[in-house]
């Protein structure tokens, strides 16, 4: 599998889709799944994030996997380059792609070899669990939840914001998440300026630095 896991900042974005993309051409297709900001659409963070990955060059596609059935999202994932899951509401996100089933399509689709990327709530629900996001993100947004159980694409909960520098995260969310969740769960906490990221067997922490638009 090939995967990013970004906290917030993009700067690790397009080495990776440089190194993993199988496609011949420079102009990717990439997928963005937008469902956990479906409570939010213009919120700034969601516009700034969305024009950091258009400022790429690629197409960018949207996905919405909540009105999408499993055989209509797998034939929108059989037609990209990469997917990009991104930040936003964790439990949303999760609710959209469990109750839909498009949980596993996704899933089956990344162990097959396409490229996933997620930021913040799409980096969490990559792992087995994501119940160690309570205190960051309402699970009361994912009502039709029976379980908190992620993609299981790694072994491992990622906790982004780790640094403590977001309002909405300050230090004392992130202590007591790993106070209340680090003993029964398999954390790896990110600073905004990190990624993880996933090739095969081999996790490495990388430098993810923040975008720079380009000056005009």
């Amino acid at each position: 599998m090939k995967i990013l896991l970004l906290s917030r900042h993009t700067g690790a974005l397009a080495p990776f889709l440089a190194e993993v993309t199988r496609a011949s051409r420079n102009r990717l297709r990439i997928g963005y799944v937008t469902d956990a900001q479906s409570a939010f659409p213009d919120a700034p963070f969601v516009l700034a994030e969305r024009d950091a990955v258009l400022r790429l060059g690629h197409e960018v596609v949207d996905v919405t996997v909540r009105t999408s059935t499993p055989l209509r999202l797998g034939e929108q994932l059989s037609a990209l380059d990469a997917v990009y899951v991104a930040s936003g509401s964790t439990f949303a996100l999760l609710e959209a792609l469990r109750t839909t089933g498009n949980d596993t399509v996704l899933a089956e689709h990344v162990r097959a070899g396409l490229p996933y990327v997620g930021a913040s709530a799409g980096s969490i629900i990559a792992g087995p669990d994501v119940t160690p996001a309570s205190l960051m993100d309402d699970p009361a947004d994912g009502p039709g939840l029976a379980d908190f159980a992620g993609l299981g694409l790694i072994d491992q909960t990622v906790i982004p914001h780790a640094d403590g520098q977001l309002p909405p995260y300050p230090p004392e969310v992130i202590q007591e998440t790993v106070d209340r969740y680090g003993a029964g769960h398999r954390l790896v906490l990110l600073r905004d300026d990190q990624a993880l990221r996933v090739d095969g067997g081999d996790r490495t922490v990388v430098a993810s630095l923040p975008d720079r638009p380009a000056s005009s």
